[in-house]
């Protein structure tokens, strides 16, 4: 009997072993247990399978070229995601294609159409629905980017240990009590995460946690947020990213007002720009371009039939500069 839609990952499957065991037998080479080469001789000849076309074209990678797809390209935040992805792929000449879907309701049939031209996709969480990612792993190496649970292999990292880390150090180091949150955690698995650390830290220290600011993640919405910020009388502000504390701290100096003298103001993600400001701003380093080197190693053993963890998690830091009131 044949089928034509069979491929060496399907026949892999049928087997129960790797891609690349299945290409061990067909092509006679390698250890392979007589009792697992059965195995997979039988699929093949089941389903007439012919692995020296389809099967080698796959175990090979015959596009050169993987996909990453993220809901926006704007930012340090994805910029330093794609250098990870490119730190992996380029030394390997393999192509990546960057797709920002913007959340379009055309984009999960756009993404169904790449991937029949590249030889697999890191998805970042939050980017397409769930049915689409499972439809996109079942027939095509996917590695997720992000929080969420998936159902493919997924890279995390953890920033509530981190951010805890960071409000504990302005209460207790720093004697601060009166804090505010600068930033929306409704819809948003990250900023969740880091209210939720905000919360701990007070409790912890048997302190009732300060208010939020909701408001977006961009340079403007920290310039915006200064009114209420200083009519509020708060002694420091923990934003939600970088940006928004850049924002921030620029509408604050641009006042004449002093940081930390007047407000401490940190962020979250250490893009290039905390470190050369100045005051330098105190923040979560979250590792992004590792996140996405990591994504890119992974994607690529899939591709090249290896076993991989359900779940690799990366760990955040906090970075003290003198936003915060600490010598630079």
């Amino acid at each position: 009997m044949t089928d034509d839609r069979m491929n060496v990952r399907e026949i892999a499957k049928l087997a129960g072993v790797s891609i690349a065991t299945v290409s061990r037998v067909y092509r006679g080479i390698g250890s392979v247990s007589p009792k697992t080469r059965a195995k997979v001789q039988a699929a093949i000849e089941q389903y007439g399978y012919r692995p020296s076309h389809l099967g080698e074209a796959l175990a090979n990678r015959r596009h050169g070229a993987l996909a990453v797809v993220f809901p926006g390209l704007s930012g340090p935040y994805f910029a330093e995601l794609i250098n990870g992805v490119e730190s992996v792929a380029v030394p390997r000449q393999i192509s990546v294609h960057v797709i920002g879907t913007h959340l379009r309701r055309e984009a999960p049939d756009e993404l169904l159409d790449v991937a029949r031209r590249v030889d697999g996709m890191a998805i970042h969480g939050g980017t397409v629905p769930k049915a689409v990612i499972k439809e996109l792993a079942a027939r095509h190496p996917v590695v997720m980017i992000g929080p969420d649970p998936h159902p493919a292999p997924v890279v995390v990292r953890t920033d509530h240990q981190a951010f805890r880390q960071l409000v504990s150090h302005l209460l207790a180091d720093h004697g601060l009590r009166k804090l505010i949150f600068v930033g929306n955690p409704e819809g948003s698995p990250d900023l969740t995460e880091r209210w939720e650390a905000f919360v701990a830290a007070h409790a912890e220290l048997g302190l009732r946690p300060g208010t939020q600011y909701r408001t977006g993640l961009e340079q403007t919405h920290g310039v915006q947020a200064a009114d209420e910020v200083l009519a509020g009388g708060y002694d420091g502000a923990v934003c939600g990213n970088d940006e928004t504390a850049l924002g921030l701290m620029m509408a604050v100096l641009g006042r004449g007002l002093r940081v930390p003298g007047d407000l401490v103001i940190t962020g979250v993600d250490d893009v290039p720009m905390s470190s050369l400001v100045s005051p330098g701003l105190t923040t979560v380093a979250r590792p992004l371009a590792e996140l996405g080197a990591t994504a890119t190693r992974l994607l690529l053993d899939l591709i090249n039939g290896a076993d991989v963890a359900p779940e690799t998690v990366l760990a955040s830091r906090l970075v003290r500069r003198a936003s915060c009131g600490c010598q630079a």
